[in-house]
């Protein structure tokens, strides 16, 4: 290493036309100097920054106390981003590359001080990279995939995709899908517009839902008011999406493969709005105070937002009010922060997230609400 460049021999792997993918090795301690953790998080415009998932103590200290061992073999590598400003020289002579790979050797800048930026991103690995910073065996090789990419896009997607094995957190998934904008496998593909719709509504002003929705990147601060599970809100949203009677099945262009995600977003504004107008009382209360705010009651509430909203104009000056009117048919019968549900004989908050208290409790605001329409017609 010298003059803050560090060199490794490497191969070129003939992969990608625009895109150098090289392999290499580092040793442990070099890690730490190369790469850095874009831990996912917002800024003050509340703009998504990062993707990587909080640090997990007891899965670091697992790997540390395998690496302190005497007879370390430790195959598992690491993915990372490298910068542009990476050079690649490759050996001389014809034999050099056989096709699919050429050696060489790769030089990596290094920052000037420990505390400005490294020059890449850790892609893969971050419980890895965090153990391999404080391992006693500071000189063990590690095996690194680095690939030069410094836009978040290709990232974000790459992390997506080699993230499959081990799932990542739900909302960790959820939070990123909007940011990326290239192909996605197809079960990704189908929950990137409702963690759209669920960032929009996390976000706007007009939403009953902004400053309430708990994401991977919600700070500390912001925790206590964050009451709403955002993966609750999303399958809500994509099982209205994926159901033929579903209210936002007409908003699918099939043919040119499209979706009127701007009606949905309204429909949705208008749905929450006049639910949160028709229960202040239980509206952004923590889960364990409001049941209405709790992923069944979330769940089940949208659910009957496919039969309220079907025969209501979302565009409409008076949308809200004739939502609004449709859910005081239900208001009575509805224990969402005390007493018990009637009919259910469930006291409010043994109701719990799962398929079982889901299909009970929607099924009940369904028929409540049926017979209502029923007699007031």
């Amino acid at each position: 290493m010298t003059a803050n460049i560090l060199k490794r021999r490497a191969l070129r792997i003939e992969q990608h036309p625009s895109i150098p993918l090289y392999v290499f090795a580092l040793a442990a301690d070099e890690v730490s100097q190369v790469a850095d953790v874009a831990r996912i998080s917002r800024d003050e415009a509340g703009k998504l920054i990062g993707y990587q998932r909080p640090e997990k103590k007891q899965h670091v200290k697992q790997i540390l106390e395998y690496l302190d061992g005497d007879e370390v073999l430790f195959p598992n590598g690491l993915i990372l981003a490298l910068p542009s400003s990476v050079r690649f020289k490759s050996s001389p002579g014809p034999g050099s590359s056989d096709g699919l790979c050429t050696s060489g050797t790769i030089e990596i800048p290094l920052p000037d001080s420990p505390d400005a930026p490294r020059p890449a991103w850790i892609v893969d690995g971050q419980q890895r990279s965090l153990a391999l910073a404080r391992t006693r065996n500071s000189r063990l090789a590690v095996t690194v995939a680095g690939f030069v990419a410094e836009d978040l896009d290709t990232q974000r997607d790459q992390f997506l995709r080699v993230n499959t094995v081990s799932p990542l957190p739900t909302n960790l998934v959820s939070e990123l899908l909007p940011e990326v904008g290239t192909a996605l496998p197809t079960k990704l593909s189908a929950r990137k517009i409702p963690a759209a719709l669920v960032e929009a509504l996390s976000h706007d002003r007009d939403s009953p839902f902004r400053g309430l929705i708990r994401r991977a990147s919600t700070g500390p601060e912001q925790k206590a008011e964050a009451v709403v599970a955002d993966n609750s809100l999303m399958l809500a949203i994509q099982e209205s999406l994926n159901l033929p009677s579903g209210v936002f099945s007409p908003y699918k262009n099939l043919a040119h493969g499209t979706v009127d995600t701007t009606t949905i977003r309204t429909i949705l504004v208008v749905y929450w709005t006049a639910v949160r107008d028709t229960f202040p009382e239980a509206w952004g209360l923590p889960a364990t105070q409001s049941r209405l705010m709790h992923g069944v009651g979330i769940r089940s509430m949208g659910r009957l937002m496919d039969r309220v909203m079907v025969n209501i104009n979302p565009s409409a000056p008076d949308a809200i009010a004739q939502a609004r009117a449709e859910l005081g048919l239900i208001s009575a019968s509805c224990r969402w922060t005390k007493g018990r549900w009637p009919d259910l004989n469930i006291p409010w908050n043994e109701l719990q997230n799962n398929p079982r208290h889901i299909s009970t409790l929607s099924n009940y605001l369904l028929r409540i609400y049926v017979q209502a329409k029923a007699t007031a017609s």
